[in-house]
């Protein structure tokens, strides 16, 4: 029998979104993940200078910023034609501020946003704000171990503080940095200055080693079945990141299930918008080609978000896809990490494509850019330059391609009159929370939502702990309906 439930608003997450999914029998059968708000910043760029892209676009998120600030960057570096001149410095120095943003990211998700799902923080401290309301049912960690993670909770509030002022040594501040702009960065590095950025990465680093991976690896022994559920759409794609003078940090790459690897190409990215609020006119195109027209009386539409798709296929981003990616292009740092994570485990690669696969991932993620940045600060040249001149040109266009916490993240634009003629943002959760596509293919976390079995429908926990395993930077509302679209329960979730 067809069910429906209501969740409204989920919580711990940033924006707008909502997802209807069908229950049949206690198990989703289709599920619709829905973006709620429009921001139109692609609208708004339209005949300003192509330099305030990197100001503006880094206010679509005040949790990762940086990586629009990194994107737009690029994206101006490649219309100007200022690619292959930007100082080395520059290089390290754009990509200690975004690893900084990404440590903090990552911290975030898991202490503040996803951990209160696992620990029973009431149980520790009472029923206070912000660890009620909640769902009660299926918290598995008590005594010692569930006031250890709740004091995590608590220690994490300063170490992302730290993060945040490790970021604005070279960034000036956060949010929205103002170091890094076309061409290079603003920031020179002198000795103060690294040993300023030096000093809390270590404390950041020690956190990472001695208690995020650790209490990652608790919950997931404790909540064993969340590395089998979940799975979503099998193949992941990562742009790559991290721009240093020796090549890409992160490797791109297109991974299937089995491990096989496929090259990454950018013509190959298109959007869909059959199930989107915006003009068909526009559907199928590479977003260097896109257009953004809301159409909000569209009938068979349910999202703002569009449907980015490569070579037509479903894809997921994020953590996951990057570590992947890394550890099948044999990079050997990734590899011992994962492999060491899997024999702790005791489960194989396929686990990764899970729940707690992707927290895991973000894990090994914080701790593989922590230890890299130590590194980058070491070749930094305080004598040498960080910026590069330029100047708008009559006609260009460009592509900025990098990687965010969530995700691949990509920013396109056209110049034409030394003005803004297009730009086109495709964010991360764009891709991970898309609507159908024009082929009626599911999102990824519409897939991964479906065939979960939901054990009490007044308390649905499962469908809560699978969306924010994908970190959405979105404020979701989550509804769930049957085949009349008849409402059998709503639940405020935290």
């Amino acid at each position: 029998m067809s069910k429906t439930i209501k969740i409204d608003p989920l919580t711990r997450i940033e924006g707008h979104m909502a997802i209807e999914a069908l229950v049949d029998d206690g198990v989703v059968k289709e599920a619709r993940s829905a973006g709620t708000l429009f921001r139109g910043f692609e609208i708004i760029l339209q005949g300003r200078d192509p330099r305030d892209a990197n100001r503006l676009t880094q206010r679509i998120c005040g949790v990762c910023p940086t990586s629009h600030a990194t994107a737009s960057a690029l994206c101006i570096d490649d219309a100007f034609g200022l690619t292959n001149k930007i100082p080395d410095n520059a290089k390290l120095i754009r990509a200690l501020i975004l690893g900084a943003n990404f440590l903090q990211s990552h911290i975030l998700h898991f202490y503040h946003l996803a951990a209160p799902d696992y620990v029973d923080a009431a149980g520790a401290v009472g029923a206070v704000s912000p660890f009620v309301p909640r769902y009660e049912g299926d918290y598995r960690i008590s005594g010692q171990a569930n006031a250890e993670l709740v004091n995590h909770y608590v220690e994490a509030l300063d170490i992302r503080r730290k993060c945040q002022e490790m970021l604005s040594v070279f960034g000036g501040k956060m949010p929205h940095n103002v170091s890094t702009v076309p061409g290079g960065v603003t920031e020179k590095p002198t000795e103060d200055k690294i040993t300023n950025f030096l000093w809390r990465l270590n404390e950041i680093r020690d956190f990472v080693d001695n208690v995020y991976i650790p209490d990652v690896i608790y919950v997931a022994n404790s909540y064993d079945d969340y590395l089998g559920i979940g799975k979503g759409c099998g193949k992941v794609l990562t742009y790559g990141g991290f721009d240093l003078p020796t090549g890409r940090f992160f490797k791109a790459g297109v991974v299937s299930e089995d491990l096989k690897l496929e090259p990454f190409v950018s013509e190959n990215i298109t959007e869909d918008l059959k199930y989107s609020w915006y003009a068909d006119s526009g559907s199928g195109r590479n977003p260097a080609e896109g257009q953004t027209e809301p159409k909000l009386d569209k009938k068979q539409a349910y999202s703002f978000l569009k449907s980015p798709r490569y070579n037509g296929k479903v894809v997921e981003l994020g953590p996951l896809a990057r570590m992947i990616s890394n550890y099948v292009q044999n990079d050997a740092g990734t590899k011992k990490l994962v492999d060491s994570l899997l024999g702790q485990l005791g489960v194989g690669t396929d686990a990764l494509f899970s729940v707690l696969g992707r927290h895991a991932a973000r894990a090994l993620e914080a701790k593989i850019i922590a230890d890299a940045m130590a590194d980058w600060l070491q070749i930094l040249k305080p004598a040498e330059p960080v910026i590069v001149a330029n100047e708008v040109p009559a006609e260009g266009t460009g592509a900025g391609l990098t990687e965010a916490p969530r995700g691949s993240l990509g920013h396109w634009m056209t110049i034409k009159d030394r003005k803004i003629e297009r730009y086109q943002v495709i964010t991360p959760t764009a891709w991970n929370a898309s609507p159908k596509d024009d082929k009626d293919q599911p999102g990824a976390v519409e897939q991964a939502l479906m065939g979960t079995k939901v054990k009490d429908r007044d308390n649905p926990f499962e469908l809560v702990r699978i969306v924010r395993a994908f970190d959405p930077c979105l404020a979701c509302s989550v509804h769930l309906l049957d085949a009349n679209k008849n409402a059998s329960g709503v639940f405020k979730v935290v």
